[in-house]
C-alpha cells in the first residue's frame, strides 16, 4: 500500500499535533479507562461471587441511574457557569476516593455487599457532573475542521482502556483476587489528577448564567428543538436500553463453559472498536455523519442479537467485537454532529443531555438485560433485545428524518458554528505555543 493511501486510512493525528490541552486530556483518559475498567469489571464480579444473582449484578444499574440523571443535567448548568478545568479535576478527584473505598472493602476479611453499591452510585453521580465538562471543553481546544479526528482519537483511546483493562481485571481478579484490581483504579486516579493540574484554564464563555432549572430547561429546549440532535440522543439511548448485555456475560460464559474467556467477552467489544478507529482517517472526509450514527447503531443491534443466537465461544467473540465497530462508528458521527453544531454557550447543558443519552441507555439496559435473563434466560435476553435495538432504530429513522438527511457542508447550524467567533479552537505548534 503507497505511503498516501495508507495515511488516507490511519487515524489523523492533526488535533494531536496542534492542540497541548487535547494531548493531556488524551494521556488522563488513557490512564483513566485503564483503571475505570479494571474497577467496572471487578464490581460485577465481585456482586455476582457474594450474590450469585443475575437480578443482583443488574441492580447495580438501577442504583446508579438516579444520579446519573440528576447530576448529568445539573453538571451540564455547571460546565456552562464555572471553570471547567476546575470541575473534571475535583470530580477526578472524587472518583479516586470512591475507588480508594472499593479498595478497602475489598481488604477486609468479610467484604460487605452495600458498599459496592453505594460506591457504584456516587461514581454515577461524578461521572454526571464531570463528563459535561470533558465533551464540552473539546470545542474549544481543537479546530472545527479536526473535530471527527478528534472523535477518532478519543475512540480510540477510550478503546484501549476498554481492551486492556477488562482483559487484565479477568487475570488478576482470577489470581490475585479483588483488593490489587482496585489498586490500579486507585493509581490510575492519581496519576490522572496530575496531569488534569496542567491543563489550561476553560472559564465560561460570556454571559454565562447560573445553573438552575432555568437554564437546563433552556438547553432542553434547544435539544428539542433540533431533530438531528434529538435524533442522535434517540437512537443511541434504544440502542443501549435494548442491547446492552454486559452484567449478564458472566452468566453467558458460564452456559458456554467457557469461564475462562470471560475477559475476552468484555474486551472483544473494544477490539472492534478498536480495529475501526485504527483505519479511522476516512472519517475527516465523511460529511453525512447522522448515515454514521444510524448504520452504527444497526449493526451494533444485529451482532448482539447473533452473539445471543451462536453456541460457540469464538462466534460469539466474533460478534461481540462487531457490535464493538458499530458501537465505534455510530459514536464517531454522534460526536462530530454534537461538536459541529452546539453553540458554545449552551454546550455544557446539552453535553449534560448527551450524558444521558449515553450513560443512562447502559444503566437502564443493564437492568433490561438482568431482569429478562432471570425470567428468560440468559441467551433469549442477548437475542431479544438485539433485535428489538434494530426495529427501535429504524422506527426513529422514519420518525427522525433529518438524522439521515444531516450534511455537515450545509447544515445551518454546522454552518452558524464554524462561522461564530471563538468556532474554531486556537492552533498551537506541537510545542503548546499558540500559533
Amino acid at each position: 500500500m503507497s505511503t498516501s493511501r495508507l495515511s488516507a486510512v490511519l487515524p489523523d493525528l492533526a488535533p494531536w499535533r496542534s492542540s497541548r490541552d487535547f494531548r493531556l486530556l488524551f494521556y488522563q483518559g488513557t490512564v483513566t479507562f485503564f483503571g475505570s475498567f479494571m474497577a467496572m469489571i471487578a464490581l460485577p464480579l465481585q456482586i455476582k461471587h457474594l450474590t450469585d444473582s443475575p437480578l443482583a449484578v443488574g441492580a447495580m444499574g438501577a442504583v446508579e441511574l438516579v444520579p446519573l440523571v440528576v447530576c448529568g443535567l445539573y453538571g451540564g448548568a455547571l460546565a456552562d457557569a464555572v471553570d471547567r478545568r476546575r470541575l473534571i479535576l475535583l470530580t477526578e478527584a472524587g472518583l479516586g476516593l470512591l475507588a480508594l473505598v472499593l479498595l478497602v472493602n475489598a481488604l477486609l476479611p468479610d467484604p460487605l455487599l452495600w458498599p459496592l453499591y453505594v460506591v457504584a452510585a456516587g461514581v454515577s453521580a461524578l461521572t454526571g457532573l464531570q463528563r459535561p465538562a470533558l465533551d464540552s471543553l473539546m470545542a474549544r481546544i481543537v479546530p472545527h475542521d479536526q473535530l471527527s479526528a478528534a472523535a477518532a482519537l478519543n475512540g480510540l483511546r477510550y478503546q484501549f482502556g476498554a481492551i486492556a483493562g477488562p482483559a487484565l481485571a479477568g487475570v488478576v481478579v482470577a489470581w490475585a483476587g479483588y483488593a490489587p484490581a482496585y489498586a490500579v483504579t486507585v493509581a490510575g486516579f492519581l496519576v490522572s489528577v496530575l496531569l488534569c493540574l496542567r491543563l489550561r484554564p476553560a472559564p465560561p464563555a460570556g454571559g454565562a448564567v447560573r445553573p438552575s432549572l432555568r437554564a437546563i430547561g433552556e438547553g432542553a429546549r434547544y435539544a428539542w428543538s433540533r431533530p438531528v440532535l434529538l435524533g442522535t440522543y434517540a437512537v443511541d439511548l434504544a440502542a443501549m436500553f435494548f442491547a446492552f448485555p454486559n452484567a449478564i456475560l458472566p452468566f453467558l460464559a458460564d452456559e458456554l463453559d467457557a469461564v475462562w474467556a470471560l475477559g475476552l467477552m468484555y474486551a472483544a467489544g473494544a477490539v472492534g472498536s478498536l480495529l475501526l478507529g485504527m483505519t479511522s482517517g476516512w472519517v475527516s472526509r465523511v460529511r453525512r455523519h447522522g448515515l454514521l450514527v444510524v448504520f452504527g447503531a444497526a449493526v451494533w443491534g444485529l451482532a448482539i442479537a447473533a452473539a445471543g443466537w451462536f453456541s460457540g465461544i469464538w462466534i460469539v467473540l466474533a460478534c461481540l467485537a462487531v457490535a464493538g465497530a458499530g458501537d465505534m462508528l455510530s459514536g464517531l458521527g454522534r460526536a462530530t454532529i454534537w461538536n459541529q453544531t452546539i453553540p458554545e454557550e449552551l454546550r455544557g447543558r446539552l453535553a449534560g443531555i448527551e450524558v444521558l443519552s449515553y450513560s443512562v441507555g447502559p444503566q437502564l439496559g443493564q437492568v433490561r438485560a438482568g431482569t429478562m435473563a432471570g425470567w428468560t434466560g440468559t441467551r433469549p435476553a442477548f437475542w431479544s433485545g438485539g433485535l428489538a435495538c434494530v426495529a427501535s432504530v429504524a422506527v426513529l429513522t422514519a420518525l427522525l428524518p433529518k438524522l439521515i438527511s444531516y450534511d455537515a457542508e450545509t447544515d445551518e447550524d454546522a454552518l452558524r458554528r464554524r462561522a461564530a467567533p471563538g468556532g474554531a479552537a486556537r492552533r498551537e505548534d506541537p510545542s503548546g505555543a499558540v500559533a
